[in-house]
């Protein structure tokens, strides 16, 4: 009795313990389309403003890849009001940190100051989407910032090219078969009047959702807001009508070379539903079993006790249309990659056909109750979470319920999608190997 009163306490505990991490939220819209959020937390003196725009990689035409991540580095060369390259400056000046980020499906700014600076924050967002300074010496400024960045981060960077391989062989038709850095080629063939009018027709407040977190006065904030972002001119609405993908019926075997790297790597890889299904998450339960930690399933077995791999991992990368679930592994000593390959299909096999035991369920449960508490620990994480979870999921309260869906997740459900999705003739092998040898 008094074990099952301890245990009912405990789970008591946990149960306040994730309550009291509640977030309180309020949202709304201006008359320009503009969704806002407001998250008030006075326990400490600062204040995240963030926005973000539905548009990323995916979001081009053919032949004019990577505006997106190109627009994230141009819109801080400048507005009417702000002379080019003042913006970091003015940002470190006033005590502040800000950075910006792009996926294949969107684009996010923010910026975190001391509270009293929250009306600069307000201001730099609003002069950002109403005033850039958008022109040819900016243009031929950050094309040079984005090459670079493209050398460091992906040409010149060992495996910096396999998740563009992963996508470029999952995907034939769907934009997400190109990087979301793009090619520099449709960069350089890029004109002026290509990159204004990707401006208008992405970077427009009904695209948007500004999010203030933390130490704020709803009401003074709600004015500033209104006063900034208020007289912005609604863009037209964004369409989007991008091809479906033929399904994948058969194992897909291709090769890619990498002359940064010394060791191959072996890449089982499967095409699947967007992040908003209940599927990916029962598959990113699958990915933290398989190879969360020493313990996981697949480090344990290739890396511990066979010593056939120095490193292997398992992760489903989160898309908006399509995810990418990617199985890895990188040889130890003569290991060949076909052994490799055999034995990663072996452990996601036993997935497909048993059921993973109650023990390691609970322990799947465990961990994601963990990342729940932590994911809003802090107003800079809150603010994302609140962004994207409006913009991309459609549900802003989810980021106090999504914990719900994992802890509904069972057993059986978590064979029932590793048979659906992670089968054998529904897979593309990529050997990714050094550099291609020379042909006499």
């Amino acid at each position: 009795m008094k074990k099952k009163l301890l245990i009912g306490g405990f789970l008591l505990l946990i149960g306040l313990c994730l309550q009291a991490q509640e977030v309180k939220y309020e949202e709304y819209d201006l008359d320009n389309g503009l969704h806002v959020i407001l998250h008030q937390d006075n326990s400490a003196p600062l204040v995240t403003t963030s926005v973000m725009y539905h548009v990323g990689g995916k979001d081009r035409t053919e032949g004019r890849t990577g505006f997106a991540h190109f627009f994230e580095h141009l819109l801080f060369e400048g507005t009417k009001n702000i002379e080019r390259g003042k913006w970091f400056e003015i940002v470190s000046s006033h005590g502040g940190i800000n950075n910006a980020n792009t996926s294949q499906d969107r684009t996010y700014y923010y910026e975190v100051f001391p509270s009293n600076n929250l009306k600069l924050g307000l201001w730099l967002e609003s002069e950002r989407m109403l005033h850039p300074v958008i022109d040819q010496k900016g243009v031929e400024t950050q094309q040079e910032v984005v090459k670079e960045e493209k050398r460091l981060r992906y040409d010149n960077r060992p495996y910096g090219q396999l998740i563009s391989e992963v996508g470029k062989n999952l995907f034939k038709k769907h934009p997400y078969k190109d990087p979301n850095i793009g090619y520099m080629e449709d960069l350089d063939a890029a004109t002026l009047d290509d990159v204004i009018a990707y401006n208008h027709k992405y970077y427009v407040p009904n695209n948007a959702v500004l999010v203030v977190a933390g130490d704020i006065d709803l009401a003074e904030t709600k004015k500033m807001i209104q006063d900034y972002f208020g007289p912005i001119p609604k863009g037209k609405d964004v369409v989007r009508n991008y091809p479906k993908e033929d399904p994948i019926l058969k194992e897909v075997r291709t090769k890619a070379y990498d002359p940064n790297i010394q060791l191959p790597a072996s890449v089982i890889s499967y095409r699947t539903p967007g992040f908003k299904e209940r599927d990916a998450y029962v598959l990113d339960m699958i990915s933290t079993y398989l190879s969360d930690g020493r313990s996981s399933k697949l480090y344990k077995k290739m890396v511990d006790e066979q010593k056939q791999a120095i490193q292997v991992g398992a992760f489903n990368v989160g898309q908006e249309d399509y995810g990418m679930y990617l199985v890895y592994a990188l040889p130890v000593g003569e290991t060949d990659l076909e052994t490799l390959i055999t034995e990663m299909e072996e452990e996601v096999a036993k997935v497909r056909d048993s059921l993973i035991s109650e023990k390691d369920h609970q322990k799947l449960l465990n961990k994601f109750e963990n990342q729940f508490v932590n994911s809003n620990s802090g107003v800079e994480g809150i603010a994302h979470s609140l962004a994207q979870y409006y913009l991309l999921y459609g549900d802003t309260e989810l980021i106090n319920k999504e914990i719900d869906i994992f802890r509904s997740i069972t057993r059986e459900e978590i064979m029932e999608v590793a048979n659906k999705y992670l089968r054998p003739d529904q897979r593309v092998i990529i050997d990714y190997l050094p550099k291609e040898p020379q042909s006499n």
